[in-house]
């Protein structure tokens, strides 16, 4: 049955659409119509949840090959490939003051009426539009809520089978969010185009929303959201909703276009005033309700037949709610430290999307993808950032450290990388027979535990104020893990402590310097560092980074805590922890490192060029000595004792040591600066910025094959890793300088120092080129025209038998570059 809600409304009716049963099975029919090739296509859920067909995927139509698509949205998106607009921080109708009027409905049994509130915050609202074509990104946050608005809008040379019309809010506030599908009604793949308009009424193009609670509330919390104005260039149809949880859209998204029954079913489709259409689902907790809806501007029609809505081309104002528990998010004024204030008007966009990420309890990784904890990232970030960041109770430095020290697993010191909050955790609970919405914790990373001394002594023992707040800091009581319940900050991190010192002992031990006693991933884990996807490390077991530079730099700040009065119970870990660290310091870059002859270079990279699909020159001619470089890990698949890939990851050492060996440390610095000099494939240089890996030395055709520009850890740019390179390569040019202890040998080797001080500034010019990038959390490239040109990860096809990857166009640790700053004394 058809309910058209336009004809409706005329009437004064409305209408609820209900599930419908299948006369002939009895088992419940969910449906989404996906035009694809023409062809509306049903996905049926049986009654034990299996599916009759494959899951779609994402947002886009299986067949197009034979489809002509011409994008509609050209019109709507110009300029260069990545333009941002900080929209004013103002209130909204121009207010200086932060008396906003927000738009509210106030549902009250099966009518919505709209009411203006006039809610006080002390401080403005703040807007921020970041274009990374197809990706459109709108943020807004006030007292009262923050949000992020992506709008995804296929252009004429996009992959149709990847980009997809689309519409998706995300809130940080128990990693929620909504996702809106679209497809053209005409069923030709890529003639809809979507974009969003500025409002009339506010400044830019999100509208805040705010609904006091009200008896019919089951949740007892505020309904809050954002509105804004969704043009359609022709007529659509909603093919797959999903209201919740941003990791139940991740897993469709990017998983096997998973979709959850006991999720989907409880989505209700209802007519709502003003020829409206309303999706809204009761989470699995019972009490909190996301919603979304749709209203039509004048000449514009919304229709529901069963489960699909149909959109006339046209304006149409949406509106996305939720009434879940807010964070306390932190102003920019309050991240950044008294010092760093000017970074506010100097680097707007960058300081607000710094804010937007931290709150009072924790910094989150990253939006939309990753708006939770995650422990490695706020860590990288805060090494990287300490020096721009808010100190004491309140500040960002003690969230962050706080945050992690909550969700130390008890029973063995490991940190947790992520949580599963909200309506997700609520889900994973259920799946284990557990009603309750309790956190998740995930402790599969290795190497986050090693941030943790690094980060406690950089604070508590290096800044006076640290010094002055580490009594009361470290005697707080853990609250945000149930399990940690009962014990204090300080029993925890003595607990990563003690776990750190046990598992490096073995090799620090007399003789004990053997591949077996270094550090490998957990048992039956595929990945347990920074390169944590399917083939980030190549199957390798143990890790590069976390062996060479996390190990040693987490013993030289153990050995430092204790030194400072930590750790009473184990008053010999000043010494023996830097005995420890000396150890892994000088013994094991060479279980790693790689030495490929001129010969077998040329031939190795040629090679690469051959069966690879790059197209671009080999630069062989540019080999005219031993190519050097540390394997990615050890152990790896296809029975590779050594995962023979070129990497970043020196950065590392750089960034986190000033190790004393003056042989090893002369021949590494000067091998990273080769390798940064070098443009790829003979290393990692490319106009884009630094590559991660370089596959080419990998002597089988495995290598080439996965270490892809369109791999999420392949042949790819991350933002992070550019920071800590030229933060690390400082650092070492810098003791050149030292005064306090004997400058390393190669500081008086002329060749080696300006090789190195060579590699820092074409890294620093490669930054410089591409500013536009670097809040992004990582970005590809095609060779096209004769050169490198910018390409977004998502848009490239995925490798066989994964899925594809989305960009956040803000990540915690991509902002670094606010305390990161060219040394002008080094050119």
């Amino acid at each position: 049955m058809v309910f058209d809600s336009c004809f409706l409304y005329q009437l004064g009716g409305r209408a609820r659409v209900t599930r419908t049963k299948d006369s002939d099975t009895k088992t419940k029919v969910v449906a989404f119509a996906l035009i694809a090739d023409g062809k509306d296509r049903m996905l049926r859920k049986r009654g034990n949840g299996t599916l009759d067909r494959p899951r779609r995927e994402r947002g886009a139509p299986k067949d197009n090959s034979d489809i002509n698509a011409q994008s509609a949205s050209a019109d709507f998106i110009q300029g260069s490939h990545l333009r941002r607009r900080a929209e004013s921080g103002v209130s909204d109708h121009g207010l200086s003051n932060a008396q906003a009027s927000y738009r509210s409905t106030s549902a009250s049994g099966s009518s919505l009426e709209e009411t203006t509130y006039n809610i006080s915050c002390s401080s403005p609202n703040i807007r921020l539009h970041l274009s990374s074509p197809p990706y459109e990104n709108y943020f807004y946050s006030d007292c009262h809520l923050s949000a992020q608005a992506v709008v995804t809008s296929p252009l004429s040379g996009s992959n149709l089978t990847l980009i997809g019309p689309r519409l998706l809010v995300a809130w940080p506030a128990g990693n929620s969010g909504v996702v809106a599908f679209f497809a053209p009604e005409n069923g030709i793949n890529g003639s809809l185009g979507i974009q969003l308009q500025n409002s009339t009424s506010t400044v830019g193009s999100l509208t805040p929303y705010y609904q006091v609670a009200n008896s019919t509330s089951l949740s007892g919390n505020p309904r809050v959201g954002v509105s804004g104005i969704i043009q359609f260039n022709s007529s659509a149809i909603l093919t797959i909703p999903i209201l919740g949880s941003i990791r139940t859209i991740r897993d469709f998204v990017e998983g096997p276009s998973i979709l959850v029954p006991e999720i989907q079913d409880a989505i209700s489709f209802a007519q709502a005033p003003n020829a409206g259409a309303l999706l809204s689902r009761i989470w699995l907790d019972n009490v909190t309700t996301t919603e979304l809806s749709f209203t039509p501007q004048t000449g514009s029609c919304v229709s529901i037949e069963n489960e699909t809505v149909r959109f006339d081309a046209g304006t149409y104002n949406f509106t996305a709610t939720f009434d879940y528990p807010q964070l306390k998010q932190l102003a920019a004024k309050d991240v950044l430290s008294p010092q760093s204030q000017g970074l506010i008007s100097q680097e707007p966009e960058q300081a607000e999307s710094l804010s937007f990420l931290s709150y009072s309890t924790k910094l989150l990784a990253g939006g939309w993808r990753f708006l939770t904890y995650f422990g490695r990232d706020s860590m990288i970030s805060l090494l990287l950032l300490q020096p721009v960041l808010s100190e004491g109770q309140g500040g960002a430095i003690e969230a962050v450290i706080g945050a992690v020290l909550e969700r130390v697993n008890r029973s063995d010191g490991s940190v947790c990388h992520e949580e599963t909050i909200g309506d997700y955790a609520t889900y994973l609970n259920q799946q284990d027979g557990i009603n309750s919405t309790a956190p998740q914790y995930d402790y599969k990373m290795i190497d986050s535990d090693y941030y943790l001394p690094i980060s406690m002594r950089n604070y508590f023992v290096n800044t006076e104020t640290g010094q002055n707040r580490s009594i009361a800091f470290f005697g707080t009581n853990a609250t945000v893990n149930p399990i940690n319940l009962g014990l204090t900050y300080a029993d925890l991190a003595l607990i990563t402590a003690e776990k750190i010192m046990n598992t490096s002992a073995p090799f620090a031990s007399k003789g004990g310097q053997t591949r077996d006693n270094l550090i490998h991933l957990k048992e039956d884990q595929i990945v347990g560092e920074w390169r944590d996807s399917t083939y980030g490390i190549g199957g390798g077991r143990v890790p590069y980074d976390v062996n060479t530079a996390l190990v040693p730099a987490a013993l030289r700040a153990i050995a430092a805590l204790s030194s400072a009065g930590f750790f009473s119970a184990h008053p010999d870990w000043n010494v023996t922890a830097a005995e420890y660290a000396q150890v892994w310091e000088d013994e094991t870059l060479r279980f790693f490192q790689v030495t490929v002859s001129v010969t077998e270079a040329r031939s190795l990279v040629q090679q690469y060029v051959n069966t690879s699909d790059f197209s671009g020159p080999s630069n062989i001619a540019n080999v005219t000595s031993d190519v050097i470089f540390h394997g990615l890990a050890l152990d790896g698949n296809n029975n590779q004792s050594i995962v023979s890939v070129m990497n970043s990851d020196d950065c590392f050492r750089h960034f986190l040591l000033n190790t004393t060996n003056q042989t090893q440390l002369t021949a590494f610095v000067n091998q990273t600066a080769t390798n940064i000099l070098q443009t790829f494939p003979v290393g990692l240089s490319t106009p884009i910025g630094m590559l991660i890996s370089n596959p080419a030395y990998g002597r089988n055709p495995v290598y080439a094959a996965n270490w892809t520009n369109a791999a999420y850890h392949g042949t790819v740019i991350w933002s992070w890793p550019l920071a800590m390179m030229a933060a690390g390569l400082e650092r070492q040019l810098g003791r050149c300088n030292s005064t306090a202890v004997p400058p390393p040998h190669f500081c008086a080797d002329a060749t080696v120092y300006d090789h190195v001080r060579a590699a820092y500034n074409h890294l620093w010019d490669l930054i410089d080129a591409n500013q536009a990038q670097l809040t992004q959390e990582v970005w590809s490239w095609v060779y096209a025209e004769g050169g490198f040109q910018y390409e977004a990860l998502g848009a490239l096809p995925p490798l066989p038998g994964t899925s594809p990857t989305e960009s956040d166009i803000i990540q915690l640790w991509s902002l670094t570059f606010l305390a990161v700053k060219r040394n002008e004394g080094l050119r």
